[in-house]
């Protein structure tokens, strides 16, 4: 089958870009069923935006003031505690951790 290049136009900025007869020929060895919707410059902006790690959306670390359940010791912790649950501070911590594996 004979491709020939074709114009299309960009979903996103509207400028119209050129699909080639190359590119139609890979599409059709890949079984693509769609045409390519972005211009160059949109797809990888769009790339960039879906691969980046999120920023602001919960994944943020929260250091929390706390009191130390067993020394009474005044800490930080990296997660909002919860009630009835015991919070350690780095020291009782370890020396909790270091028990439980003896």
């Amino acid at each position: 089958m004979e491709f020939q290049d074709k114009v299309l136009k960009c979903v996103d900025c509207g400028t119209e870009f050129v699909f080639t007869a190359g590119e139609q020929q890979f599409f059709q060895d890949k079984r693509f069923k769609n045409e390519p919707k972005r211009c160059r410059s949109c797809k990888t902006k769009r790339v960039a935006v879906v691969t980046a790690p999120p920023v602001g959306r919960g994944f943020s670390r929260v250091e929390t003031p706390a009191i130390c359940s067993q020394c009474g010791k005044q800490t930080t912790v990296p997660f909002k505690p919860t009630q009835g649950r015991p919070v350690l501070c780095r020291d009782c911590f370890q020396g909790r951790r270091t028990q439980a594996t003896a």
